[in-house]
């Protein structure tokens, strides 16, 4: 450096030879501080870069073009930096926008404030979730049931739904007056308007849904169809009780009984 001033006469020339020295020709500011407002222009945060990292990067920037003679304001500077930020800073930046005055903000205090945002972020990512233990919790309760009392009320829940299946059956055939419940031993598709009551020859029902008084000692008849409608009733009939049977336990049916001692008699 020495060699480079030593036949310089005065104090200013050495002082301007230094300049040139250090800061080029004015040729050469001009190319540096295109080259540094670039920089300045098209920075953005990195992704996986901490905020003291996007400081230091920021702060040399505007260091390099304050020493070429480009100077911006505290709202400039303040601003860049939030546009700077990825999409996940928006929160963050536009309450800063509302709650802060960005003119008598300084560049170091708008840095301090998002580290100590920053490091909330990651302690709360890294607190551990309350879920956890309360579904550890609930597992464990299940493990300690007894199988045999789960297995019983699994079982009663079956049974329940199949009384309910069975007199929800039954509900629908009377509402709605859906085809013969007996489709299983024969194929017919007759809709239950058409079978007629054997108590009292009209239609629409069975003989034991018919509220008429009963007739006793009827004739048997030699017509095939009224026969094989009682025949499909009593199956009917016996079955629905077959299954209340293995619900409730056994129970009698003096009316059943009774019917078939009066067909017998008569």
């Amino acid at each position: 450096m020495f060699s480079k001033v030593k036949n310089c006469t005065t104090a200013k020339d050495i002082w301007d030879k230094l300049i040139q020295i250090c800061e080029g020709s004015d040729k050469t500011k001009e190319n540096k501080l295109t080259v540094a407002q670039q920089k300045y222009e098209s920075i953005k945060m990195k992704d996986g870069e901490t905020m003291t990292e996007f400081d230091e990067r920021f702060s040399a920037i505007v260091i390099e073009l304050n020493s070429l003679g480009k100077e911006y304001s505290n709202r400039e500077l303040a601003l860049k930096v939030m546009r700077a930020l990825p999409k996940e800073w928006d929160v963050k930046t536009m309450a800063m926008r509302e709650s802060k005055d960005l003119n008598k903000m300084e560049l170091h205090d708008l840095f301090a404030n998002l580290k100590a945002y920053e490091f909330e972020l990651e302690t709360r990512s890294e607190a551990p979730s309350t879920s956890q233990p309360t579904k550890a919790l609930a597992a464990t309760t299940v493990e300690q049931c007894s199988p045999s009392t789960s297995k019983s009320a699994e079982q009663l829940s079956d049974d329940v739904m199949s009384l309910f299946a069975k007199k929800f059956g039954k509900l629908m055939r009377k509402s709605f007056h859906s085809s013969s419940p007996y489709n299983n031993f024969n194929k017919s598709d007759k809709a239950t308007s058409d079978l007629i009551c054997y108590n009292c020859d009209r239609p629409g029902h069975f003989a034991a849904e018919c509220n008429r008084p009963k007739r006793d000692n009827r004739p048997r008849r030699d017509d095939k169809r009224a026969d094989d409608r009682y025949k499909k009733e009593e199956r009917y009939k016996r079955d629905e009780e077959d299954d209340e049977r293995k619900l409730i336990g056994p129970r009698t049916s003096p009316k059943r009984n009774s019917r078939k001692d009066q067909r017998t008699d008569g």
